[in-house]
């Protein structure tokens, strides 16, 4: 829990936050924690956590497990979920240009599109080619803001207020790891002013390589990113930039405001 923000701001409600903070401790490969685990992560009192789980519980946002006393997430959950989505008409807009993106020259590429939250990059759409080699993500997948692809795009859409922004939260969140986050930071500018789009070969993971855009809704309100990319065994560096880098910028072109400007 980020005590600098409950103590520097006399609107933020941390009851509310602490909530939120027990939601997210739940990763994409996990199905049930325990109030112990959970306040491990969070860094709260298990006491203070177990009134958390309860009010959760109660409202459908968690589900208790009376036979290992363990809480996976709840309706409540999905119904929000749902209603993000719902609303995303960008996301909408993109699923037929990701389809086209997964039917170019290479049958191993996984298209996605992305919106951020705090340092991470959450997908909210994805698109699969139907071979078997390909990228397992799914929505909902979150990826490193500063060190993936798709997470410099928006990045490099972002003003220098919001970079701050983000640069003071992972102050701290990981102190450590800011100099390495302003090195990506400034690597995400160099790009998309010298390409028009943003790279991470290998950076996220060795294995992956992509290249991505950054996509702002119509109203001019939100950033999306936009990627395409593979196995680095099946995918290369030149094969992104000679083959699908065009069809990127095209396909975010017709979906961002910048094109209607």
């Amino acid at each position: 829990m980020d005590s600098g923000l409950e103590s520097d701001d006399r609107n933020f409600i941390t009851a509310l936050a602490r909530g939120l903070e027990v939601l997210r401790c739940f990763r994409p490969s996990e199905t049930e924690l325990t109030n112990q685990e959970i306040a491990a992560r969070t860094g709260l009192p298990k006491a203070t956590i177990s009134r958390l789980t309860y009010t959760l519980r109660r409202l459908d946002y968690l589900v208790h497990s009376e036979r290992n006393g363990t809480y996976r997430l709840g309706p409540g959950v999905l119904a929000l979920g749902y209603g993000v989505l719902a609303g995303m008409e960008t996301s909408e807009r993109a699923r037929p240009e990701m389809r086209a993106l997964c039917e170019g020259p290479n049958p191993h590429v996984t298209a996605a599109f992305a919106e951020h939250h705090r340092l991470q990059a959450v997908y909210v759409g994805v698109q699969r080619s139907q071979q078997a080699v390909s990228l397992t993500m799914n929505v909902g997948a979150r990826l490193p803001l500063f060190h993936s692809a798709i997470g410099r795009a928006i990045l490099a859409a972002m003003t220098e207020e919001q970079h701050e922004h983000l640069l003071h939260l992972a102050e701290r969140e990981r102190p450590d790891d800011v100099p390495r986050y302003r090195q990506s930071l400034a690597r995400a500018i160099e790009d998309y002013a010298t390409l028009g789009y943003t790279t991470g070969y290998g950076d996220w993971r060795p294995e992956i390589n992509g290249i991505a855009v950054p996509v702002v809704s119509l109203n001019g309100d939100r950033i999306f990113a936009m990627n395409v990319g593979g196995p680095s065994f099946l995918v290369s560096p030149e094969e992104l930039r000679d083959a699908y880098s065009e069809r990127l910028l095209t396909a975010a072109a017709s979906l961002s405001r910048r094109a209607v400007e």
